[in-house]
């Protein structure tokens, strides 16, 4: 290996994530090893921020001369206050998860906040074939990554969009945020799912059911086939294939996992920080790669 990729210097750019806790985050190896293939002077460098320390971290990471941050639970909302520019999607979702730090000349500095997981969630679907405008999709779940989904499901023309929520009132509360007239909210339970499913073209979870450790769950009732003419998106990567995957999968239906989302938001933060135009399909499978191998071996972030 050529030892200039491992090369730390006085021009070295410096990114990272900061986020409370951190340590099990996989951003560090994913965006290191493509950093390493471009053969690019920078390095990205997990930094754990207590709550309440946000604004100073900001500062600091300034004063440091840091390029940008990914920003991860629990700081995505009190990231927002300290920049001076939010994007409308950060905006809209109410949620920053990169951050650029720009500077302009000695003197100033202007701090950019967006989401990529807007983006990184509609590349998914497009990846797979799946073509947002006109459909009716289902989302399960109402908190910020739902918010995420929503948002860009509206974005690209979805005709009518549904969340359920086990809380209905926090479904009511996201659906009146959006304010759209395709966008209605209803309970969780497993007979207004797989009603609402029938008709829908596009089913996605947008909680944690199904993560590591509880891998057993899923919000698919038992003993009901997942209607084949679905395409079924769950956002949880770990693991890859979580239950509701493999339910979907073996009754014939279309399949996205969530580690696609996570690599793709992963290289659209990494394009907003480097000063040459990268290649986002293979950057993507870079990071991808690196994160399957962590989950294949045994890491549980």
């Amino acid at each position: 290996m050529d030892e200039r990729l491992f090369r730390l210097d006085g021009e070295t750019r410096v990114v990272g994530v900061m986020g409370w806790p951190i340590a099990h985050s996989m951003s560090p190896a994913m965006h290191n090893a493509v950093l390493r293939d471009l053969g690019l002077n920078g390095c990205y460098v997990p930094f754990p921020v207590r709550p309440g320390e946000v604004r100073q971290a900001v500062r600091g990471l300034v004063a440091l001369g840091v390029r940008g941050v990914n920003v991860t639970v629990p700081h995505k909302q009190a990231v927002m206050h300290p920049l001076d520019e939010i994007a409308p999607e950060a905006r809209a979702v109410g949620a920053v998860n990169t951050v650029v730090i720009e500077r302009r000349g000695l003197e100033t500095v202007l701090l950019r906040g967006a989401n990529t997981d807007v983006p990184g969630f509609l590349s998914g679907l497009h990846a797979h074939g799946f073509d947002p405008r006109g459909a009716h999709a289902l989302v399960v779940g109402a908190g910020g990554a739902a918010r995420s989904v929503v948002f860009a499901l509206l974005e690209a023309g979805a005709a009518r969009v549904k969340v359920l929520n086990r809380t209905p009132s926090r479904a009511r509360a996201l659906v009146e945020d959006f304010a759209s007239p395709a966008l209605t909210s209803g309970r969780l339970d497993p007979e207004t799912l797989t009603g609402e499913a029938a008709a829908a073209g596009l089913l996605v979870n947008a909680t944690t059911v199904g993560m590591w450790p509880k891998v057993g769950a899923s919000i698919w009732p038992d003993g009901v086939a997942v209607p084949s003419h679905l395409t079924v998106y769950d956002l949880v990567y770990n693991p890859v294939e979580t239950r509701l995957i493999r339910q979907a999968r073996e009754a014939g239906a279309q399949t996205v996992d969530g580690l696609g989302m996570l690599a793709r938001q992963g290289a659209l933060a990494l394009d907003v920080w480097v000063d040459q135009d990268l290649e986002m399909d293979e950057v993507a499978a870079t990071m991808r790669w690196v994160a399957e191998q962590a989950l294949t071996h045994g890491e549980r972030p």
